[in-house]
């Protein structure tokens, strides 16, 4: 036993006089773990299962030092839990941040979540705002604790079970709302009935938030490596991708949408390729693919009935069966008809 403790000494007097290394080691994990999933992802599995006991570890923290103190009669010191609350807060932020960082649309709400994340990570390899800033404020770390772990599920969940997009995002979300109660209920004690009512109430909006800005989560472990708006399509290869065609073209050859999605292997998933023209959706087409090919898997949908005036701005919309947006393929149809007519009564 005073070998332990020697040990757990020695390496509390190293994390404090290097903290910069153990930042900058969760930084490397998170990216080196993002690489072996997305190359060998046989280990994904067992990179999402150790981040998920480690988060088990978390959240039975305080019943397990009891055990510890009884068995062995010691105490495990605080800083050493402290610095393992603060690594494994690091170390999931930094395994989930490349998956959401490459699948996020920028240009959508899906930026404020991953911007939050970022931040998140920012805040975790910063001792002073960690620990001086945060963790002072309990509600504030709660709600960084349990944004984390929303974030880990999300992307652990459809490499561990295969379970889909819509699954994953519904049970992490369900996870993060019964994980909340406990912790608002030690930020407002619960002393009566309305106070209890209270609580529930708060927990249960929180539920609903996420669910009516489930658009603006990314689906971390689906992204597109190819995609082209193209009027040929050959042995599941797209001609040239283009960003305007003429309305004759669409009306004689049509107009095909190719996506090639990177999904975890084992895993089914129905998408959807939803057609909008000017803001407003005229088709919304399903499409089931299945995970594992390094390229991504192919899928495509072919519009031919177009309106009769299709001129103007369209988009592809690339969404899961709960909305969350995987891709955006925009493309504008021009008529060249109306732009001769245009360019004469000008003369």
């Amino acid at each position: 036993m005073p070998n332990l403790t020697l040990y757990i000494q020695r390496v509390l007097e190293l994390i404090k006089r290097y903290p910069g290394v153990i930042a900058l080691g969760g930084f490397i994990s998170g990216v080196s773990s993002f690489i072996l999933v997305d190359r060998q992802q046989s280990l994904a599995s067992w990179i999402a299962v150790i981040l998920l006991v480690s988060w088990v570890w978390l959240m039975l923290e305080n019943s397990l030092t009891q055990l510890f103190t009884k068995v062995f009669k010691r105490e495990i010191p605080q800083p050493l839990l402290r610095y393992a609350t603060q690594m494994i807060h690091q170390e999931s932020l930094f395994f989930v941040l490349p998956f959401f960082f490459i699948t996020t649309s920028w240009n959508s709400g899906q930026l404020v979540f991953t911007g939050l994340l970022g931040a998140a990570a920012l805040i975790s390899i910063t001792d002073p705002l960690y620990y001086k800033w945060l963790a002072p404020r309990r509600w504030l770390f709660l709600a960084l604790h349990t944004l984390t772990l929303f974030a880990a599920l999300l992307t652990a969940l459809p490499l561990i079970l295969h379970l889909t997009t819509a699954q994953s995002f519904k049970l992490a979300l369900g996870i993060a709302m019964l994980l909340s109660f406990p912790s608002l209920a030690s930020i407002l004690p619960i002393r009566s009935l309305r106070s209890a009512l209270a609580v529930l109430c708060i927990t249960l909006a929180i539920g609903s938030t996420g669910w009516l800005l489930r658009s603006w989560v990314p689906p971390a472990t689906l992204w597109l490596t190819e995609d082209a708006i193209s009027t040929q399509l050959q042995d599941r290869t797209p001609g040239d991708s283009l960003e305007q065609v003429s309305s004759r073209q669409v009306r004689s050859d049509g107009l095909y949408a190719y996506t090639a999605i990177n999904a975890p292997r084992g895993l089914d998933e129905r998408i959807y390729h939803v057609w909008q023209f000017n803001g407003s959706e005229v088709d919304r087409i399903a499409l089931d693919i299945r995970g594992g090919r390094k390229e991504g898997y192919r899928a495509w949908s072919h519009k031919q009935n177009f309106p009769a005036n299709p001129a103007g701005n369209w988009q592809v919309r690339v969404i899961t069966e709960d909305g969350q947006v995987i891709g955006v393929l925009r493309f504008e149809i021009t008529d060249p008809d109306q732009d001769a007519t245009k360019s004469g009564e000008a003369k």
